[in-house]
């Protein structure tokens, strides 16, 4: 092999280079703020790629949204500064231990009181409110979401999937 080619060689096993993230003027924060609530799922995930410099997590609409207005924001004025980056770790620390897995997860799944789940089933609008031990759902409480669910559809549910926290038939 001579030289030259074994340059090239290298220039193609190389690792790509790290995608620019372009820097969001902020005269232009407003317009693009607003232009997601109407933009398509796939310009979403274009934005994603353009903003985070990687693929869109498989997760809902509203999630992407909100996730590309704080990073269109964070790209115009900056992002958190360094002191409330450390007084959040040192938060996180008292309540884990400084045990950074268990920072990760959260002890179990279960939305946190006071959430407010709404689905919409036969085109009526159904909302079910969190409690420390139980659901609220027409001012009165129930013991699981699957409850609800057979409530309102009359039928078996995984309340789970029925009110989209995991996906029917898989794991919690």
């Amino acid at each position: 092999m001579t030289r030259r080619s074994t340059a090239k060689a290298r220039q193609h096993d190389a690792a790509p280079p790290a995608p620019t993230i372009p820097k969001v003027p902020p005269a232009q924060v407003l317009p693009r703020l607003a232009a997601l609530k109407t933009a398509p799922i796939a310009q979403l995930k274009q934005q994603w790629r353009e903003l985070f410099g990687k693929e869109p997590p498989p997760f809902s609409r509203s999630y992407i949204t909100s996730r590309l207005a704080y990073r269109i924001q964070e790209l115009a004025y900056g992002g958190l500064k360094p002191e409330t980056r450390a007084r959040l770790e040192a938060l996180g620390e008292q309540l884990d231990g400084g045990n950074v897995v268990l920072r990760r997860i959260r002890a179990d799944s279960r939305p946190l009181p006071g959430t407010r789940l709404i689905r919409e089933h036969d085109g009526v609008q159904h909302v079910v409110t969190v409690r420390a031990d139980d659901f609220e759902y027409e001012g009165r409480p129930y013991r699981s979401l699957s409850a609800i669910a057979r409530h309102i559809t009359g039928t078996r549910w995984n309340g789970w999937a029925f009110f989209g926290l995991r996906q029917p038939g898989g794991g919690a």
